[in-house]
């Protein structure tokens, strides 16, 4: 990890590897909602239970992406890591884009299941919580004109927000909510049927690897604005 560090090394490395990401995403993606639209209704909820397959992975990711980029964070504003703020800038954006789509697709899930679209239940409030700080991250880091200053205040909000995993993901342990408790991983294996279970685990390879196409190329993206920024003030400095 430290030896990708060097921006070069890092564009040398990546290059080829990014393009087999996007290629793994779009296969996983069409396998995995090919075996959701084929998977059978659920005895229960019928064909709503489809939804699990969007809202499951889009949750998982959410959180997971906010661990990057609380850890990239970390290293950006501990050890001056070359490129951790690029990677914690670079995971704000999709994961920010996972987290609305868990909250949405989880109240299109829970309008039929629970009769309501929202409750201030605290799996559904600690997610919310976690979306509104990507969009504060992304928000104070536009808010400072000063980059150096900026990326150190949102780092410092990105640590943060890491206090709010853990209560995201054991918030149906802790507290009596409405939520389901974790069927997929938890004590004693999964409890979804392998008719629903391979659907959801292709759809979870599927995000993964996407978020990982996104995160890379947004990545790479960063380093070169921030070579043409070098430059164009090197060049005002000359001139």
């Amino acid at each position: 990890m430290f030896g990708l560090a060097n921006p070069e090394r890092f564009m040398r490395f990546t290059g080829p590897l990014t393009p087999w990401l996007w290629g793994v995403a779009a296969v996983l993606l069409a396998a995995g909602i090919w075996l959701s639209f084929t998977a059978p209704g659920d005895y229960q909820q019928g064909d709503t239970v489809r939804i699990m397959f969007v809202h499951v992975p889009a949750a998982s990711l959410g959180t997971m992406v906010y661990a990057a980029l609380g850890i990239s964070s970390f290293f950006a504003l501990v050890f001056r890591h070359p490129l951790a703020d690029a990677a914690a800038r670079a995971a704000a954006l999709p994961g920010a884009a996972f987290t609305a789509l868990a909250l949405i697709t989880g109240s299109l899930w829970g309008q039929p299941m629970w009769g309501t679209w929202w409750v201030w239940d605290a799996r559904l409030t600690s997610v919310l919580v976690l979306f509104l700080f990507y969009l504060g991250y992304m928000a104070l880091r536009s808010a400072i004109d000063d980059e150096t200053k900026a990326a150190r205040a949102a780092a410092v909000l990105g640590l943060v927000g890491l206090i709010n995993l853990p209560i995201v993901k054991f918030s149906v342990d802790w507290w009596n909510t409405l939520h389901q408790p974790a069927s997929l991983l938890r004590a004693g294996g999964s409890s979804l049927a392998p008719v629903f279970l391979w659907p959801l685990l292709t759809m979870m390879a599927a995000y993964a690897a996407l978020f990982l196409a996104v995160w890379l190329t947004a990545i790479r993206t960063e380093i070169v604005r921030r070579r043409v920024m070098s430059l164009r003030a090197r060049a005002a400095l000359e001139a």
